[in-house]
């Protein structure tokens, strides 16, 4: 009920909070930044927030637009734009200069009142229909521009994709309605409370409307894994003959001591992101971090309470007809007090430890113990071959390239892609990502005799093949022109040029007795790509080393943490180089709907490896604190690893096939950005969880045996203790009972009750 007031309250003041902004992209202490603030300083009001179109028009092949009739028709296009609603000013093609060389294309610039993500249907339906009347004249129109982008992002197919796969995982894993609406209802309760949450937040905290996208996928995601692992935990001890409080209690004790500290991981590793030092990426981070903070809470909390209210519907059926009379239920119990831990408590061949309500005590073999006995029986050609795999399929990653994929990226099915490629034909590859210079005059004797010549010497470039007129500012001090290169905005020359104009700076400004800065959408590109590569190594140890320690607290290990970060570093480097398969080399890049390759998105490194080290750390501590739990509990070191398996193989598989089809879903997105984020992420959690996880770790601890579990004693004072393994409550539970006989309340006649003390 708590949480449901919660959601009520959140919900009814986002319903009262006001819109969120839509947040521009900047990225503090890079050049183009630093340029495009002096504009702003220097050029108050010049720098519109309006969104702009540019409509192309190209004449048919033989034919030049400023023949009569089509220059008639393209002007006539031109006063029906500016008629249209929220528009703010159209330029003429054959007044401002754009028309091309060779006559057979022509733009028109079209500036709106609003920002694109509101740009009403009115608007839009009056651009379309201009450009359908121009198209009615013969003219080839297409329409680009920042006017284009509705806004929107995914529009809830990927979530409802990914919520409809998880309930079948679920229902396949549990064999019950209950069982596996309760981790989608908690979750999606979770998400809610987020999303709400951060709605009334956004105003007075500066979040825009994209910052939530991330704290959707991840809040979903473990919001559901989560409640997964505490619900099967619950009916693993049920199964075992647990009452239901007692049940419930160990199950949180348990499994959601390892959902605490799983979460923890997720936390560190995106407020980790505040390293990277771009504010936008900043927010988002800090709010994916909230809302698994969220769904941490819901999992120790509201799940047992559901439990408490309905304690016999999550169990199997015959669990549940053996709870309610009509079948008799056998339950085995034994406590063996021949060493001072007791041992571990086996699953059944049923994946009953995973779940599925029969007797988890008999020690028969599943699925899972079967595929751990073969990884302990060869651990040598298991991990070399895991290890080769992964190797082989990160070798792509020594040729990625960053960028930040524009219209070319898009299908030619588009009119924004066909735009660009008009663009590109008529005015040159290097029309669509201009250079912007920004020069800074102030101080010296003569400014346009020193914007002159800096003009000058950036025009003689190499692949530099134009400079507009320099623009200056009301105050003479400041002037602005650009520099439109021989190259696409994605060609690495364009990034050596780049590099060049920079690189003779010094000279430059000595001769010219002024200063200069180059901006633009391209070099703001080039900019953020190298900021993100140069940030990602400390990122990398900031975040591995706080999740190492944290691994080192819950393991007491010092072996397994480093393990499990060596992995996660090899599944990351390989899900890195299948993107750039995929997405830059364009192998299979039909069957994933890529319509153009081209350069990997400058975030999508560092987001890959923010959020996927955090689910690798889940799988690592839901899987290996289980082997440790049976270590602990006095088995040896080969069998802790089979018992692992046995409790915990079935439900973390199920729990990486949610994470893969929450990701997936998100590749059947058009835009290609969100395509790559959810191809990169569900890719990394198949490697991790399948490969890293389920291969390598059993391989790794079968080939250490007893030194995996072993810390040096310095350390060991050092660190403080956390009871992860549920030892106090298994030894206190076991101190209750000792003594006494456990008999069934109903018995069969035919079937009694064990107890072995």
């Amino acid at each position: 009920m708590l949480w449901l007031a919660v959601l009520a309250a959140v919900g009814l003041g986002a319903l009262r909070a006001p819109g969120a902004a839509d947040e521009e992209f900047s990225t503090p202490g890079i050049e183009s930044q630093k340029a495009f603030d002096l504009m702003q300083e220097r050029f108050p009001g010049a720098a519109a927030d309006g969104a702009t179109a540019r409509v192309v028009f190209v004449a048919p092949h033989g034919e030049r637009v400023t023949a009569t009739g089509h220059r008639k028709a393209i002007e006539e296009t031109v006063t029906a734009l500016g008629d249209g609603a929220q528009v703010a000013g159209v330029t003429d093609p054959f007044t401002a200069n754009a028309v091309s060389k060779d006559g057979t294309t022509a733009y028109a610039t079209v500036t709106y009142k609003v920002k694109s993500s509101e740009i009403g249907d009115t608007a839009r339906t009056a651009l379309d229909d201009a450009v359908d009347r121009a198209r009615d004249t013969g003219l080839t129109v297409e329409t680009g521009g920042s006017a284009m982008d509705s806004g929107g992002g995914p529009g809830g197919v990927a979530e409802v994709v990914g919520i409809a796969v998880a309930a079948v995982v679920l229902l396949a894993t549990f064999g019950s309605l209950a069982a596996a609406g309760l981790p989608l209802l908690t979750a999606i309760l979770g998400v809610g409370i987020s999303m709400f949450t951060i709605t009334v937040l956004s105003d007075s905290l500066g979040l825009s409307t994209s910052t939530g996208t991330l704290a959707m996928m991840l809040g979903l995601a473990v919001g559901i894994d989560y409640a997964l692992f505490v619900v099967s935990r619950y009916r693993e001890e049920r199964a075992g003959g647990r009452a239901p409080e007692e049940a419930a209690g160990l199950a949180v004790g348990t499994a959601g001591s390892a959902v605490v500290f799983a979460g923890l991981t997720v936390v560190i590793a995106l407020a980790g992101l505040a390293v990277v030092g771009i504010p936008m990426l900043t927010k988002m981070g800090l709010t994916a971090a909230g809302a698994v903070v969220v769904a941490v809470l819901i999992a120790l909390t509201a799940v047992p309470a559901l439990l408490g209210f309905w304690p016999n519907a999550v169990l199997a059926g015959a669990a549940r007809r053996g709870e309610g009379g009509h079948r008799r239920f056998r339950f085995r119990f034994r406590f063996r007090l021949r060493s001072e831990k007791p041992t571990t408590q086996h699953g059944n061949g049923n994946g009953a430890g995973d779940g599925a309500g029969n007797d988890p005590h008999d020690g028969r073999d599943n699925l899972g113990t079967r595929w751990a006995r073969l990884v302990l029986r060869r651990p040598v050609p298991v991990l070399l071959l895991a290890v080769l795999g992964l190797g082989a399929l990160a070798v792509p990653m020594t040729q990625l390239q960053l960028g930040m994929p524009g219209d070319e990226a898009k299908s030619t099915s588009t009119t924004e892609r066909r735009a660009y490629d008009d663009l590109a034909e008529g005015f040159g590859p290097g029309f669509n990502g201009p250079l912007t210079i920004v020069v800074d005059a102030k101080g010296a004797g003569d400014a346009k005799a020193a914007v002159g010549t800096i003009s000058e010497r950036i025009a003689g470039t190499t692949g530099v093949v134009s400079v507009s007129q320099a623009h200056f500012n009301k105050a003479g001090d400041t002037a602005v022109f650009t520099a439109t290169p021989s190259t696409s905005p994605t060609d690495d020359r364009t990034k050596t040029l780049v590099k060049a104009i920079r690189g003779e700076r010094p000279a430059v400004e000595s001769a010219a007795g002024a200063s200069y800065e180059v901006t633009g959408t391209t070099a703001l590109n080039i900019d953020v790509a190298q900021k993100v590569q140069s940030a990602l190594v400390p990122y990398l140890v900031t975040v591995v080393g706080l999740a190492v320690v944290l691994l080192l607290v819950v393991f007491r290990s010092l072996l397994v943490p480093l393990k499990a970060a060596l992995g996660f570093l090899l599944s990351v480097l390989a899900a890195l180089g299948a993107v750039v398969l995929v997405f830059q080399q364009g192998h299979a890049a039909g069957l994933f709907g890529v319509a153009q390759t081209g350069p990997i998105m400058s975030l999508m490194p560092i987001f890959l490896v923010g959020i996927i080290f955090g689910l690798a750390m889940d799988y690592e501590v839901f899987l290996v604190s289980r082997m440790r739990e049976a270590y602990v509990h006095g088995e040896p070191a080969k069998e802790a690893v089979v018992s692992g398996f046995r409790h915990s193989a079935r439900v973390v598989v199920a729990a990486a096939l949610i994470m893969i089809a929450v990701f997936a879903g998100f590749i059947g997105e058009s835009e290609s950005m969100i395509k790559m984020i959810g191809f990169g992420m569900a890719t990394a959690v198949l490697l991790d969880a399948f490969v890293v996880r389920m291969a390598i770790v059993p391989a790794v601890l079968a080939l250490l045996g007893d030194r995996a579990w072993r810390l040096p004693k310095w350390l060991d004072r050092l660190l403080p203790r956390v009871d992860i393994e549920g030892e106090a409550l298994t030894r206190n539970t076991a101190t209750d009972r000792a003594g006494v006989t456990v008999t069934d309340p109903d018995p069969a006649p035919d079937e009694p009750v064990e107890a072995h003390l």
